[in-house]
């Protein structure tokens, strides 16, 4: 008879926590899951998967706007927010049950319940108060939504879970943050109809990317009629929904029908019994691993943005393959988390991969950028004035490209592509003497022939 109920018990199923799940099955082990909310995780259920899905309704406008251009008419265009939610809805259903039947095709047992870590072996399910006990214990939670408690009615604000279930679409939306979700939230609001206001409290949004990148969506942000805001803080949220004022740090005050936060996400780690068993947790209440997710307790893992490394979904996919085949397959595998390619559903969109400009300068003794800004060639008949920009930072030393970063049309699908290279360490001669596909964007980034010289 065995020891414990489970090989592994993991808490939590997102994207990392079921990859896990399966591999660790597909290895012969005896899996269980428990999930509080929905199988797919922040990802499919209130994350990347939903916002996408808005983000394709916001760019409508654009594409009706500049097909007048191409001899269409468009007069009889409309949207309906409620319809979009609806279906967006029907498609994450549609996924959430995809999960569960992989889950249950891997032989997997999903619990609907939270659970609370007992000891370093033992969890209990508190749905019902049942215990259940693994040999190996897999924390694959996420993260959640950060809310400020100093701001004076903060009570009144929503934040990304919100935002996806909106009864009706705000006439207009102030949101607080400068990261991925606030710009891309900005750009979807915007993009339907809303009047958009962004406030950042740093000097410049999208902290860590390339500052061409940071520049460039920030200036195309404002000519489609965003109103970003920097170096300002939220001080107070003021009236109720509907009929909102916001106070800024700088003493401006704006009035608004709706108030977003996205000023980030903490590690979801409250109230799970880590600190009990004896897991380490870091000053923002992540999981503390080494470089194969593995815990200060060795039978305790974690894999995700719960451990606040790279809080990407693939990432967490990629860590809890890692996992599983490192525990259970035999095969220790530690992920590399350098040369991640990423991507922005910005308006205009960023995909990059690899160092920026600024952080190759002071790991490269030589650096050489090559970049480029063109108007794309559907924009010549659409009458659109935004432009295209291109950039490849390349260590002046052995020639390698160290980081490609681009804004514009279909910029995701272009990085993905790109993180190959780069991960094969190509160089700018390898790009050089790659033949261009014409007419496409993309051929610009072979055809780039001398280094920037400056502005």
């Amino acid at each position: 008879m065995a020891a414990n109920d489970y090989d592994l018990f993991i808490i939590g199923a997102g994207s990392g926590g079921v990859r896990a799940a399966r591999i660790a099955a597909r290895h012969g082990a005896r899996v269980a899951v428990a999930e509080e909310y929905r199988p797919g995780g922040t990802c499919v259920i209130r994350g990347c998967v939903p916002k996408k899905l808005l983000v394709y309704a916001s760019r409508f406008a654009d594409d009706f706007e500049d097909s007048i251009g191409f001899g269409w008419s468009t007069s009889e265009v409309s949207f309906d927010w409620a319809t979009l939610i609806a279906n967006k809805d029907r498609e994450i259903a549609r996924l959430e049950a995809v999960y569960k039947r992989t889950l249950e095709a891997a032989g997997v047992q999903l619990f609907a319940s939270r659970a609370v870590l007992r000891d370093r072996h033992t969890a209990v399910l508190e749905v019902d108060g049942r215990e259940v006990t693994a040999r190996y214990i897999l924390i694959a939670t996420g993260a959640m939504p950060v809310r400020s408690g100093a701001v004076a009615g903060v009570e009144h604000a929503i934040t990304s879970n919100e935002a996806f279930n909106l009864s009706a679409l705000p006439e207009r939306i102030v949101i607080f943050g400068g990261g991925y979700i606030a710009v891309e939230f900005a750009g979807i609001f915007n993009g339907l109809g809303s009047a958009t206001t962004l406030v950042y409290r740093g000097p410049e949004i999208l902290r860590g990317f390339d500052d061409d990148l940071r520049r460039g969506v920030r200036e195309a942000m404002t000519r489609r009629g965003v109103e970003v805001i920097c170096g300002a803080a939220l001080t107070a949220i003021e009236g109720k929904p509907g009929n909102l004022r916001t106070r800024l740090s700088t003493g401006e005050t704006i009035e608004t029908d709706q108030v977003m936060l996205a000023m980030g996400r903490r590690p979801n780690t409250h109230g799970l019994g880590l600190e009990a068993a004896g897991v380490d947790l870091d000053a923002l209440g992540a999981v503390v691993v080494d470089r194969f997710s593995q815990s200060s307790i060795d039978n305790v893992f974690a894999v995700g943005d719960v451990t606040n490394r790279l809080n990407l979904t693939p990432v967490a996919i990629r860590e809890g393959h890692a996992f599983a085949d490192s525990v259970f397959g035999r095969k220790p595998t530690a992920v590399d988390h350098i040369n991640v390619p990423t991507a922005v559903f910005s308006q205009p969109e960023i995909g990059t991969v690899g160092l920026t400009e600024a952080r190759a300068r002071e790991l490269c003794r030589k650096v050489a950028i090559y970049k480029t800004s063109f108007r794309g060639m559907r924009n010549t008949l659409g009458g659109r004035d935004e432009r295209m920009m291109m950039k490849l930072v390349v260590d002046g030393e052995s020639g390698r490209v160290v980081g490609c970063h681009i804004l514009g049309p279909e910029a995701s699908e272009m990085a993905q592509i790109l993180a190959i290279a780069l991960r094969a360490g190509a160089t700018k001669a390898d790009f050089d003497a790659t033949v261009a596909i014409h007419p496409t964007a993309a051929e610009e980034l072979v055809t780039l022939a001398e280094p920037w010289e400056g502005d």
